[in-house]
């Protein structure tokens, strides 16, 4: 798992292979560290290299994105494979996180919303 920083308000957080409970604790350091920091008004998890999720790996996702939340941050994933996209929809936590077909499609949007007047995005 790698985090990367491309610019002072977004941080990518990079999981890879099985996301599982043997491994979890990793990944939650992670993404706690970048929601955490105050140079970060944006974390995506970019999902690519992801093979599968268990329980425990979804039981962190929706940790994150409840502490994005309760800071006003945005919390995306992208690239979420087949077999991965399937839990979510099962769930029903695709309608619940913001999850986007490639990396290409998340900056599409962000660069589109910063080309767009400011508006405030309310979390639930």
């Amino acid at each position: 798992m790698a985090i990367a920083t491309l610019n002072s308000k977004l941080s990518i957080v990079r999981p890879t292979g099985q996301v599982n409970a043997s491994n979890t604790v990793e990944l939650d350091r992670q993404l706690k560290s970048a929601i955490l920091s105050d140079r970060y008004s944006t974390v995506l998890v970019d999902m690519q290299q992801v093979e599968s999720l268990d329980s425990a790996g979804l039981r962190v996702l929706v940790s994150a994105l409840r502490l994005a939340q309760q800071r006003n941050q945005r919390f995306s994933l992208c690239s979420v494979g087949d077999s991965v996209r399937m839990i979510f929809e099962l769930t029903q936590l695709d309608q619940a996180m913001e999850i986007f077909e490639s990396y290409d499609a998340f900056w599409a949007t962000l660069a589109a919303q910063e080309d767009s007047p400011r508006r405030t995005t309310a979390y639930a």
